[in-house]
């Protein structure tokens, strides 16, 4: 349609919600969509609904296409997940990252690589991506085998659009065991499994893979001339604006938390020498090829089961009365982060109305974001809040408390990968929108309160 401002597509895949959001030219949000992502239990095992997800993209492209006229379609998405696909299509369902794989996975654990060597903490689940790749290709063989790629998540998006097959390095580089950050190259399990001639030519995330199929273009009216970009991971989309040569902030220390599902504490321009496996540190690949030390935990899970079903808003007096009456929440609440083993509780008295139980989740987040902090060293330069933590009125001035010798910011953008996706696009430059600082909430005993939840932590 003729008339129509130009816009970019962002896919945007996080474990719990899929998203679309059509960004104009100067990174404004035009139009936005969302649904689940469910996880299908119909097949060998529990797996993403690929076909639902893209059922609903092409609808929803369609409804998009009379409001804009799309150029370009950017795919972001969670990390841990691959398709086996052949010319047709997926030769296996797309594995759900928190299935329990059969048999523990002892004989990958044989062939795993060194910590030392991928900087990939091991973790549970499917959570490293080669052990996922190794059960298939020991469960499925004839299947995968018949595979002609191995795609990273956002890639597969991208070669379902367009017809081209690439490999990108945030994904193959978040905690997989399949890449080695610091030699820039597939680590030594792809080359033992065989693997390697099954990823496609590496590529740039804001490289242009082709254009939207023809028939795709004519089933959702978009025009053949709209790009797709390579994609990238989720976090790492959430860094692109942090980085000076994506048209990003200047360089200097500063710690991006990216808050969603995860919570990734990312500290730029710091050492990787004390990352310990243990505690679920890991080094990050950012969309450079650069190594970035982080750490996580699973902080939407735990806000979600600490807050309850029906969350409501606390006020500083039901923060201030948790801290008094000496409740704390002990991790872990959900799988992954540097607790998993230990199976969460309160101790003190429990929380008797909704309010005094988000502020109990409010004060647990800001603990373990600054404990993840700590871990990482990243004590000096800015902490930066991104994501669904925004939209918690609590939390920054609680972290701004917490680190008294550090500014912290939130950024005014609540979706940096929405963000990052459309920085893709538009290599080089930065959405609008300047950070704000958050002050620090005023809670005399809030220091004394971290001392005795740090005691109590798991050993």
């Amino acid at each position: 349609m003729t008339g129509l401002k130009e816009a970019t597509a962002i896919l945007d895949i996080g474990k719990t919600n899929v998203k679309l959001v059509l960004l104009d030219a100067e990174g404004a949000v035009i139009g936005e969509a969302r649904r689940a992502n469910t996880i299908a239990t119909d097949g060998p095992y529990p797996h993403h609904d690929t076909e639902g997800i893209r059922g609903w993209l092409l609808a929803t492209l369609r409804g998009f296409a009379s409001q804009a006229r799309i150029t370009a379609i950017v795919p972001v998405t969670h990390g841990a997940t691959a398709a086996l696909v052949d010319d047709k299509g997926l030769v296996l369902p797309v594995p759900d990252y928190e299935y329990a794989l059969p048999g523990g996975g002892a004989h990958y654990d044989a062939v795993r690589p060194d910590f030392a060597a991928t900087l990939s903490p091991a973790l549970p689940a499917g959570l490293n991506l080669g052990r996922q790749l190794h059960w298939l290709a020991t469960a499925y063989p004839a299947q995968f085998a018949q595979a002609r790629h191995i795609l990273m998540y956002p890639q597969y998006w991208a070669w379902l659009l367009s017809g081209v097959a690439a490999s990108e390095v945030t994904s193959l580089g978040c905690h997989t065991d399949l890449w080695q950050p610091g030699h820039r190259q597939y680590s030594a399990l792809v080359e033992k499994m065989g693997w390697k001639g099954q990823f496609p030519a590496m590529r740039n995330a804001w490289d242009i893979l082709g254009t939207i199929k023809p028939a795709l273009a004519r089933q959702t009216g978009v025009s053949e001339e709209c790009v797709i970009v390579c994609g990238i991971h989720d976090s790492n989309a959430s860094l692109l604006r942090h980085l000076p040569a994506a048209g990003g902030v200047e360089s200097g220390p500063r710690a991006v938390l990216s808050t969603g599902t995860w919570v990734i504490a990312a500290a730029l321009g710091r050492p990787l020498d004390g990352l310990k496996e243990a505690a679920d540190m890991l080094a990050n690949v950012n969309a450079l090829g650069d190594p970035v030390a982080c750490m996580r935990f699973m902080g939407g899970r735990e806000f979600g089961e600490l807050a309850g079903d029906a969350p409501a808003a606390c006020t500083a007096d039901d923060i201030a009365r948790v801290i008094d009456q000496g409740t704390l929440a002990i991790p872990a609440f959900a799988a992954g982060g540097p607790f998993a083993a230990h199976t969460g509780r309160i101790d003190g008295p429990l929380p008797q109305s909704p309010t005094e139980r988000y502020a109990l989740a409010s004060l647990y987040c800001a603990l373990m974001s600054d404990y993840c902090l700590d871990m990482l060293g990243a004590d000096t330069g800015p902490v930066i809040v991104e994501g669904s933590y925004t939209g918690n009125p609590h939390f920054a001035p609680l972290l701004a408390a917490l680190r008294m010798g550090q500014q912290v910011q939130v950024s005014s953008d609540t979706s940096g990968t929405t963000s990052g996706g459309w920085m893709l696009r538009h290599w080089g430059s930065k959405p609008g929108g300047a950070n704000t600082v958050a002050p620090p909430i005023d809670l005399p005993d809030l220091h004394a309160y971290r001392g005795r939840w740090r005691a109590a932590l798991p050993r």
